[in-house]
């Protein structure tokens, strides 16, 4: 006969053990998410500690006189001519003034190499907008170049070898001699947020960039929201429940987990090669996006839908109302909220795509401003892989911009999401 006392240490010690595991498995629990959280924050600091300093910018005061005669003006001028007149020249004539013991061509040049090259566009912009500056001497403050602003921010080492620095030790000597005579200045960078993309870094900016997402996004909210609530609607309301329903279902939940470059490859191979639309457009973009945004509209639409309960329906129909009425005046007012959770979250994820708009030509070099769903236009996660792959220094700081930008996007849309959810939620 079994010992009573024997079995009750033992179960004692199995619970023990028991207890003991579940502890463990807490533990590891709490050690994952804490190494989740340590990741993000270092992926965070990371792209904050190389962006920030992208929102600021050196300049380099320049004593300028504008020579009508040098220039072919005069303040009577039109538009047309103030703006094709050779300012760059002219800021150059008077950089070499302010240093007159350089007299060598090459020496001159890398004395240009001290501002930007897009400059005289800095000039021009003050002449249009104020052509009383012709004819008199005035202090212009001109973007310097990517590599002073880089040294000065600390970007880039100055304490190494000539030969493996940005700046030469000329150019180290008038960047600092420039520095005691007050003609260096750190600014707010406005060319970031207000400009497209630049061969200069230093000139290169995001909005460009931000207008082509804008545009795709807004062309893929008006493709795929009624779609898809209307897919999800006549899928979940009133498909007989058959094979061919069950097939369609399957593949909608496939297609939510397919990589995004397979839409672009069918974009590419429908949109632009049968149908025509023209390339690298948001619109084409836009279409490509909406077919990746689909399958996650369509989801979310119809798990709000069968969280409706069925008396809602019941008691519509009860009292006359015919099924398309019960769905349009009962139930989707009360899906709508988690409906709408979906289409943020999903346009969320349409805006961080790099992939399919690679793939349909949204890639290239523009530097104009997009005015249209016609216009030749790039997107924000597009402009940030250009960047990263640009090997000038200029541009490390520009992709970790760029990032802050986009995740600010996100957080935005899905706190957005998050509001509709917790404000409009219902609980039955």
């Amino acid at each position: 006969m079994t010992d009573p006392p024997r079995n009750r240490r033992e179960s004692n010690e199995r619970v023990r053990r028991r207890y003991a595991s579940e502890r463990r498995f807490q533990w590891y629990g709490r050690l994952a998410m804490l190494l989740g959280v340590a990741v993000l924050v270092f992926l965070v600091l990371t792209v904050f500690s190389s962006g920030y300093s992208a929102f600021v910018r050196h300049q380099v005061g320049v004593e300028v006189f504008f020579d009508t005669d040098a220039l072919g003006i005069t303040a009577q001028s039109p538009v047309e001519e103030l703006e094709q007149a050779e300012y760059l020249l002219l800021l150059r004539k008077n950089l070499f003034k302010m240093f007159p013991e350089i007299r060598k061509r090459r020496d001159r040049k890398q004395l240009l190499g001290l501002i930007s090259s897009n400059s005289g566009g800095e000039l021009r912009d003050l002449v249009v907008s104020n052509p009383a500056v012709l004819g008199t001497k005035q202090t212009v403050w001109v973007t310097s170049s990517s590599n002073v602003d880089q040294i000065l921010k600390g970007n880039a080492p100055r304490e190494i070898a000539e030969k493996s620095r940005l700046l030469g030790d000329k150019q180290l000597k008038w960047m600092d001699s420039l520095a005691d005579e007050g003609r260096l200045r750190k600014k707010f960078n406005p060319y970031f947020f207000t400009r497209g993309d630049s061969r200069a870094p230093e000139m290169a900016g995001i909005w460009g960039a931000i207008l082509g997402s804008f545009w795709a996004l807004m062309v893929c909210l008006l493709l795929s929201f009624p779609l898809g609530v209307a897919a999800a609607i006549y899928l979940e309301e009133f498909a007989p429940k058959n094979r061919w329903s069950e097939l369609i279902e399957v593949n909608i939940n496939n297609l939510a987990a397919v990589p995004s470059i397979i839409f672009g490859l069918l974009g590419l191979a429908v949109f632009l090669n049968f149908f025509g639309v023209p390339r690298g457009t948001p619109l084409v973009g836009g279409m490509v996006l909406s077919l990746m945004t689909l399958p996650t509209i369509i989801i979310a639409c119809r798990s709000a839908l069968k969280a409706v309960p069925p008396s809602i329906r019941e008691g519509a129909m009860g009292m006359g109302a015919s099924p398309m009425q019960v769905v349009l005046h009962h139930v989707f007012p009360l899906a709508l909220p988690g409906t709408l959770t979906g289409v943020i979250i999903g346009l969320a994820r349409a805006l961080g795509e790099t992939a399919p708009l690679l793939m349909i030509g949204m890639f290239a070099f523009v530097v104009d401003l997009p005015g249209g769903l016609l216009d030749s236009a790039t997107a924000l996660p597009v402009q940030i892989y250009l960047w990263a792959e640009s090997s000038e220094r200029g541009y490390v700081e520009l992709t970790a911009a760029g990032i802050m930008v986009i995740l600010s996007f996100m957080v935005v849309m899905n706190s957005i999401a998050m509001y509709f959810r917790k404000r409009f939620e219902r609980r039955w």
